[in-house]
């Protein structure tokens, strides 16, 4: 039997008088991928937010783990105006050697050249993998990603995808993961929650998956196409 490793119970959150998240109750096993799905304004990156005691929140939140690292939406990374810091310089903000830094680097696919390449003048995917060889210095179990291929083209998303699918396997990751690509749940997620203020489907994406399903989360038809990872299989 998988050991859980988040569970969750009757969990809400309100900001003001307005519910933006209502009742939700699921949980999470180890080494699991779960994908939530939902449209914008559903209460995804709120509902990581609760997760994360960023905001409060009423419920209960059990994690089975203390290391986990959270990657959020990019959008919410203010790269203008900062001081001229390089890659070398962010890593250094925390107590690490150059070679956990560097090894790190690699494993998301990056050069030890980009170290002294000013942090602000990185391209979107150099950035997103920088950001994710960040938080996996910490050598996290669990990875919270927020939409982790906002701004990056289709290309590049299917290859940061594939990366975080050799991650998931070469860490024993349990991962997280918000997005907006049904497609991603078919190749990369052994589970999915979808969202939209309140829990609509939680389970295999063969068991909750449908027409219909999608139909109450997006509010209209949307075509679906199975398209499982084989590495998955």
């Amino acid at each position: 039997m998988n050991k859980k490793i988040l569970e969750v119970h009757n969990l809400s959150v309100n900001y003001g008088k307005e519910a933006i998240l209502n009742n939700l109750s699921f949980t999470v096993n180890e080494h699991e991928v779960l994908t939530i799905l939902g449209p914008n304004g559903a209460g995804k990156s709120t509902l990581f937010k609760a997760l994360l005691s960023i905001i409060p929140y009423s419920g209960s939140i059990e994690w089975h783990t203390k290391n986990i690292g959270y990657l959020p939406a990019q959008e919410t990374i203010i790269r203008q105006n900062l001081p001229p810091l390089t890659v070398k310089d962010f890593f250094f903000l925390k107590t690490i050697s150059l070679e956990i830094i560097k090894q790190n680097l690699h494993d998301v696919g990056l050069s030890d050249s980009l170290l002294q390449q000013q942090f602000a003048t990185l391209s979107t995917g150099q950035f997103q993998r920088m950001m994710l060889a960040w938080v996996l210095v910490d050598n996290p179990s669990v990875l919270l990603l927020d939409e982790p291929t906002s701004g990056i083209d289709i290309g590049g998303e299917e290859t940061v995808y594939s990366l975080l699918h050799h991650l998931w396997q070469k860490r024993n990751l349990t991962i997280l993961l918000i997005t907006h690509n049904i497609s991603i749940v078919w190749k990369h997620a052994t589970n999915v929650l979808c969202l939209n203020k309140k829990l609509l489907c939680y389970g295999t994406p063969e068991q909750t998956l449908n027409t219909e399903v999608l139909k109450k989360i997006y509010g209209t038809e949307v075509s679906l196409y199975e398209h499982r990872h084989p590495s998955f299989e």
